[in-house]
């Protein structure tokens, strides 16, 4: 899986061969999956696949993953060949390893398992597979409209997202299955302004790019205010337990007073504060032809990633407040609103535990939010339980590979995300 360059960002260069080629690897490797589940090729790139359940009249389960990957640096120093698939020192090595190849192939793995053991599940499940995620693609968009236009609304989606996970937290012990419950919204915003042209050497008091670089300024960290979604406060709960030294009363303390644990989350910064409030990141500026010459337009290009609650209107409409400047154009270039929280009790995050004791009985299984977009975004509109986790245990160094150098995956731990899945799909009730 990893030799075939499925990098969708690339597909003009490098065509439709490698996808076509996965599609025909998976034919390969699992027969009785194709020859027992019925397959629709939906898009160019997405595909849905249904194994009939003992019920087809109930709500079916959605499990899903992505088979396309980000480019590779060729600047960028690995290990091993990116796209060789080397195996050494018990891992897997390669680009999509973890995102997302690694979660398709264990998901792929137990239900190709079940079906040689001769198992129906109690109700139907669809496997969604696309193959432009990383591009924000629409084949996901498609696979989850198709059902919706079918009336179908699922019992449980679980995509990627959260993973197991090691010291979670500071002062907290052993492992924790992070299983995001929400998802972050996006939004791309261009900030742009108009001014008088001319030479350099006579500008005006305030100049477009002043002007953009005044409203960019004006764009601080505590633009959104924070607020702590339920999950973190049930989170912050059940890994108070695994804590020790102060953290123990220090999460108890957090988990029950939200807003104090805003302001301490907002206050830390990084993670803990993105976990809590809508963060801005100017990504891009452009402006002007010449060194000496005044643009008579200049621009920024601004990322939010929305907290709960928060949607792309509302927040475009908070950005030109905290500007205050009619000469400046906040406009929406595109955009997704944050997804509504999905129960951390009940009988699908439940399933969740049980699967997680199944595959990995020494961690806790958690509510997080997910602060990166996924292709479950385009079922929490029609499914309240869409949840995002991949069922392996991955550090902070494996972490930092996805998007990035030397991403790779244990061996041991495709056996594990196997077990999950199993057990995922053999305890879903009737």
């Amino acid at each position: 899986m990893i030799q075939l360059p499925t990098v969708s960002a690339e597909l003009e260069e490098r065509g439709t061969a490698p996808f076509e080629a996965f599609v025909s690897l998976l034919e390969e490797l699992y027969p009785l999956v194709h020859e027992r589940l019925d397959r629709e090729r939906i898009t160019d790139l997405g595909l849905l696949f249904r194994w009939r359940g003992d019920d087809s009249a109930a709500d079916p389960a959605v499990l899903m993953a992505h088979y396309d990957v980000v480019p590779v640096d060729a600047d960028d120093g690995w290990s091993f060949p990116p796209f060789e698939g080397r195996i050494e020192g018990g891992f897997v090595h390669g680009r999509g390893a973890l995102d997302d190849k690694g979660p398709l192939l264990v998901l792929l793995e137990a239900v190709e398992n079940l079906l040689a053991a001769g198992f129906t599940p109690a109700r139907d499940v669809y496997l969604s597979f696309g193959g432009n995620e990383e591009t924000f693609g629409n084949a996901a968009r498609e696979i989850a409209e198709t059902l919706h236009g079918r009336g179908i609304t699922p019992w449980i989606v679980v995509d990627e997202g959260g993973a197991v996970t090691d010291a979670p937290l500071p002062f907290v012990t052993g492992s924790a299955a992070m299983v995001g419950v929400g998802e972050k919204g996006i939004a791309t915003v261009r900030i742009s302004a108009r001014g008088d042209g001319g030479h350099a050497s006579v500008p005006p008091p305030l100049t477009a790019v002043g002007r953009v670089a005044r409203a960019v300024n004006r764009l601080t960290p505590g633009t959104f205010p924070a607020r702590v979604p339920r999950a973190i406060s049930r989170m912050l709960g059940l890994l108070a337990a695994r804590s020790r030294g102060v953290g123990r009363p220090l999460y108890r303390l957090l988990a029950a007073w939200p807003w104090l644990n805003a302001r301490v989350f907002a206050a830390l910064g990084g993670e803990a504060a993105a976990l809590v409030r809508t963060t801005i990141a100017p990504t891009r500026l452009a402006g002007g032809t010449a060194d000496n010459v005044l643009p008579s337009r200049a621009s920024a290009t601004v990322n939010l990633r929305l907290a709960l609650g928060e949607t792309v209107h509302g927040a475009a409409k908070r950005l030109r407040r905290r500007i205050r400047d009619r000469g400046v154009r906040v406009e929406v270039l595109e955009g997704n609103d944050a997804s509504p929280e999905s129960p951390s009790t009940g009988p699908q995050f439940a399933l969740i535990v049980r699967a997680v004791r199944a595959s990995h009985p020494e961690a806790v299984a958690v509510p997080y939010v997910t602060m990166a977009a996924t292709d479950s975004r385009h079922f929490h509109g029609f499914c309240p339980a869409t949840y995002r986790f991949a069922p392996l245990m991955m550090n902070a160094e494996q972490r930092a590979a996805i998007h990035g150098v030397d991403e790779r995956v244990a061996v041991s731990e495709l056996a594990r995300g196997e077990r999950f899945h199993r057990a995922l799909i053999e305890g879903m009730p009737a």
